[in-house]
């Protein structure tokens, strides 16, 4: 077994670019063709293969981690959150993103979600994030079954 410490320091060596929302990913709850995943030490990675696409995606993690503060009932979200605020912001996010831009798809891609923002609106920041928080309101996470492990 790996000691965290060192697991950092390898998957820093490995994903030199980690996906902004590598967790939404890893859940399972959303997509994206430039995901390239990453085995470390029995655990999973996520990186994205595209620099300018990580950059738009990075932009959009801010405004949605920004525009979380009353769904998730922060005054300030610039603090470290725990997981699983984090969910609900990334999750949340994209399903709000998802009904907006894409409500016929079966789950949010992000690097398609991202995309169409900038076309439909030109700037990340004029999306209508009033609509869009209210899929992190909603979200929940999936409930575990009687003997599911953690």
């Amino acid at each position: 077994m790996v000691d965290e410490t060192a697991f950092r320091h390898i998957r820093e060596d490995i994903n030199r670019l980690p996906c902004v929302f590598e967790r939404a990913l890893l859940a399972r709850h959303a997509v994206c063709e430039l995901a390239v995943s990453h085995q470390i030490a029995e655990r999973e990675s996520v990186a994205c293969s595209l620099p300018v696409a990580h950059e738009a995606c990075m932009r959009m993690s801010e405004l949605l981690r920004g525009k979380s503060s009353f769904a998730l009932g922060l005054t300030a979200t610039q603090r470290i959150l725990p997981h699983a605020m984090v969910m609900k912001i990334q999750c949340g996010g994209l399903d709000g993103l998802k009904v907006l831009l894409d409500p016929g798809a079966l789950a949010p891609n992000v690097r398609r979600l991202v995309s169409m923002a900038r076309e439909r609106y030109g700037e990340l920041d004029d999306l209508p994030f009033s609509e869009v928080v209210q899929g992190m309101a909603a979200w929940k996470p999936r409930r575990r079954r009687p003997g599911e492990p953690p």
